[in-house]
C-alpha cells in the first residue's frame, strides 16, 4: 500500500514560512486520516471484489442448476413414457394369461393330466408377471413424484429469477426516470450481470483534478438518493474512475497519483448520498484510478470518457442462494 508522500513538502514549507506548530500538527493529523481512510477503502474494495466474484459465481451454479435440473425432467418424462407404455404391454400380457388360465380350467376335465403342468406354469408365470407389475407400479410413482419435486423446484427457481430480473428493470426505470433531466449531461443508466449502472462523466460532478461535487452533480446525486433510499435491497458500489494523465503533484500535493484521487472521489460521492438519507452500510466507496477504462487509446474522447464514476445497484440475491444452498 502506498502512502501519502506530501510530508516533506509540507514540512519544507513550514519551515520556509515559519508555520505555526499547531498548523503542523493538524495537517500531520490529516495525513493520518487520509492514510487510515485509504486502507480502508482499500480493504472494502478487495472485500467487495470477492464478494462479487462469489456473486457471479453462485449465479452461475443457480444457472447450470435449473439447466440441469431442465435436462433432467425432460429425461424422467421419457423414463416415464417407456415405463408406461411396459405397463401397458405387462397389462396386456396378464388379461392374456387371465384369458389362458380361464381356458385351461374350463377344459380341465378333458385334458387333466397335460393341463395340469401348463396350469402351474401359467399360474407361476401370472405370479411372476403381477409381482413385476408392483414393482413397477411402485417405481412410477416414485418417479412421478420425483418429476413433480423437480419441476416444482424449477419452478421456484425461475420465479424468483424473473422477480429479480423485474426487479432491476423497475429500478432502472426507477432511477431513469429520476435522473432524466441529467441525461445530455453525460449520465447513463444500464443493466449488466444483473445490476443497474449508473455512469455519471466527469463534467457533470468534478472540476479538473477536484474532489468537490459542483452543484449540477450534487443536485443529480440528490435525485438518485431520492431513489436509493427507498431501495432497502439494494447494495450501492460507488467507483471513481480516472484516465491515464498522472496526477500533476505539485498542483496539488493532496493526492500521491490517480489511486488517491479516485478513491476520495468516491469518498465525497458517499458522504452526500448518506446524507440524504440512503443507509450507509449499504454503501461501498471504492477507487479503480485509470485501470478500467471504458474506451482505449490516448485521444482526448478516450481519456474524457474514462474519467467518470460508476454507481453499481446490486440487489439482494438471498431468495436464490437459499435454494441453492439447499440442493
Amino acid at each position: 500500500m502506498k502512502k501519502y508522500s506530501f510530508l516533506p513538502v509540507v514540512f519544507a514549507m513550514l519551515v520556509a514560512s515559519c508555520v505555526p506548530s499547531k498548523k503542523y500538527n493538524d495537517l500531520l493529523a490529516k495525513k493520518l486520516r487520509l492514510d487510515t481512510d485509504y486502507a480502508e477503502c482499500q480493504d472494502s474494495l478487495n472485500a467487495n471484489k470477492t464478494k462479487n466474484k462469489q456473486n457471479k459465481d453462485q449465479i452461475g451454479s443457480l444457472n447450470d442448476l435449473v439447466k440441469s435440473l431442465k435436462e433432467d425432467t425432460t429425461l424422467k418424462a421419457e423414463q416415464i413414457a417407456r415405463i408406461q407404455k411396459l405397463l401397458d404391454e405387462q397389462t396386456a400380457t396378464s388379461d392374456r394369461l387371465r384369458k389362458d388360465y380361464k381356458d385351461l380350467l374350463a377344459n380341465y376335465s378333458a385334458e387333466s393330466n397335460k393341463n395340469t403342468a401348463n396350469l402351474a406354469k401359467k399360474e407361476q408365470q401370472l405370479l411372476d408377471l403381477e409381482k413385476s407389475l408392483q414393482l413397477t407400479r411402485s417405481e412410477n410413482e416414485k418417479l412421478l413424484t420425483d418429476l413433480k419435486e423437480r419441476e416444482k423446484r424449477v419452478k421456484e427457481l425461475e420465479k424468483i429469477m424473473k422477480q429479480k430480473d423485474s426487479a432491476v428493470v423497475a429500478l432502472r426505470n426507477s432511477v431513469t426516470d429520476a435522473l432524466l433531466s441529467f441525461k445530455d449531461n453525460g449520465l447513463t443508466v444500464n443493466v449488466k450481470n444483473g445490476k443497474v449502472y449508473v455512469s455519471l462523466s466527469e463534467k457533470l460532478l468534478f472540476g479538473s483534478g477536484s474532489t468537490a461535487v459542483d452543484k449540477k452533480g450534487e443536485e443529480a446525486l440528490k435525485k438518485l438518493a431520492g431513489v436509493l433510499k427507498n431501495q432497502p435491497d439494494v447494495n450501492v458500489m460507488i467507483e471513481g474512475h480516472t484516465d491515464d494523465v498522472p496526477v500533476a503533484k505539485n498542483a496539488n500535493a493532496a493526492f500521491s497519483d490517480n489511486w488517491d484521487l479516485s478513491v476520495l472521489r468516491a469518498t465525497e460521492i458517499t458522504r452526500i448520498l448518506a446524507k440524504e438519507g440512503v443507509k450507509a452500510r449499504k454503501i461501498t466507496p471504492a477507487g479503480r484510478a485509470e485501470f478500467s477504462p471504458v474506451a482505449e487509446g490516448k485521444t482526448a474522447e478516450a481519456r474524457q470518457r474514462n474519467r467518470r464514476t460508476e454507481i453499481i445497484l446490486t440487489p439482494k440475491l438471498d431468495e436464490l442462494f437459499k435454494i441453492l444452498e439447499s440442493e
